[in-house]
């Protein structure tokens, strides 16, 4: 009886002590740097954190015995701060993965940060085709789109379609001058002509002068090589001016469905736009944006629904390796491929990016829409070997060739 008893206390003790042991192991910490109050807070911001804690909890809320943990920054839309962020992230708070990081020149700050220290960092929002170019790292993932995709999708189904003379107003800043190369690029091997452009600065409330610019260039499309509230505020003033009942198109390089909703379909009807993500693709993508829904009250946007997916796809990454160490995980990461309500056999390449099927969509008429959030039509579905740049293009000093 006593070897009985002395069995199962010892037992009993065992577990204790693995369960002690499980609650000693410091938390698993992933960290956001995101833009929480200027004009990118609709398309990342509080909606990226969302989507972070639900990939987290889907996921059922530990890995490796270890809690996971989501703490996010509010980078401002400043490189600098964007960094210190990052510094303080992975020296103080122990954090071991760095996820979206909306805004180009904010991105790129935070890749050195987390180059440097041989950390992984996964870009949701941010475009700039020199994150998996000139600035990619063995640890660096370009998820969601980038600026060669959006101009090759838009660029060119313009292009085809006659709109072949081109003038652009671009947000002075890496990803407005690698968006507006891109589609240049692309308009010109297309055929068609480039007849000037005008930078703004970031964050612009007044387009005036630039419009009354592009406007006397008689361009056929007006391209915009800028986001969020900058696009938004373009596309508004652009109809106050009349300019596309004058016969100009305008094309908005970089939109996403936060930003029709803010202009409305009376004026961003008829738009052709190029996503990574649209909340009613398909059954998955409906099913994840009604519990999106529930929470923010917002359909997600292409970049925080690729926070979802990419954090998803780095705690599944591991598990499998066993550790976080970020050579392993990376490893794991780039071995298998991504299927969830994001995309389809999604695979990350040898230069950090994650190639996916692109969507071109034309915005409907208010007459076409059942209802708010129904914006966009389908046009066509471009598999991600033709979206993407290729490898045979890559500045990457990864890439062998």
């Amino acid at each position: 009886m006593r070897r009985v008893l002395a069995g199962v206390l010892a037992c009993a003790f065992a577990i204790s002590a693995n369960a002690s042991l499980a609650q000693d192991k410091p938390p698993l910490k992933l960290g956001g740097i995101l833009d929480m109050s200027s004009l990118y807070a609709d398309i990342t911001g509080s909606g990226s954190e969302t989507a972070a804690k639900m990939a987290v909890e889907d996921f059922g809320g530990e890995v490796l015995g270890r809690k996971v943990e989501i703490v996010v920054g509010d980078h401002l839309n400043k490189a600098d701060l964007s960094a210190n962020i990052a510094r303080d992230m992975i020296d103080n708070q122990g954090v071991e993965m760095i996820f979206d990081v909306a805004a180009s020149a904010t991105a790129l700050a935070a890749a050195e940060i987390a180059k440097a220290r041989n950390k992984i960092i996964m870009f949701n929002g941010p475009g700039s085709i020199r994150l998996s170019n000139e600035a990619c790292g063995p640890y660096t993932v370009h998820y969601v789109f980038d600026t060669f995709a959006q101009a090759n999708v838009t660029g060119l189904a313009a292009v085809k379609s006659g709109l072949d003379t081109w003038f652009f107003l671009t947000a002075d800043y890496a990803f407005g001058q690698d968006l507006e190369k891109d589609t240049s690029n692309v308009v010109v091997k297309s055929g068609g002509k480039v007849l000037g452009s005008v930078r703004h600065p970031i964050n612009t409330s007044d387009f005036s002068s630039f419009l009354l610019q592009a406007q006397a260039s008689k361009a056929k499309v007006i391209g915009l090589a800028n986001a969020g509230g900058d696009t938004i505020n373009a596309i508004k003033q652009a109809a106050e001016f009349g300019l596309t009942k004058s016969g100009q198109k305008l094309s908005p390089l970089l939109a996403f469905v936060t930003d029709i909703d803010s202009v409305g379909l009376d004026t961003a009807q008829g738009l052709l736009l190029a996503e990574a993500f649209y909340w009613d693709l398909n059954d998955d993508s409906r099913a994840f944006t009604k519990r999106f829904m529930e929470r923010t009250k917002r359909v997600p946007t292409s970049a925080q629904a690729g926070v979802y997916s990419s954090v998803t796809h780095y705690l599944k990454a591991v598990k499998a390796a066993g550790t976080t160490d970020a050579a392993a995980v990376m490893k794991v990461m780039k071995e298998t491929p991504i299927n969830d309500m994001f995309t389809k056999n999604g695979k990350i390449r040898e230069d950090g990016r994650m190639v996916h099927d692109m969507y071109l969509f034309e915005v409907k008429k208010p007459s076409e829409s059942k209802g708010r959030w129904d914006d966009y039509k389908l046009v066509a579905t471009v598999s991600g070997d033709q979206a993407f740049q290729p490898l045979s293009e890559s500045r990457c000093p990864l890439v062998k060739k």
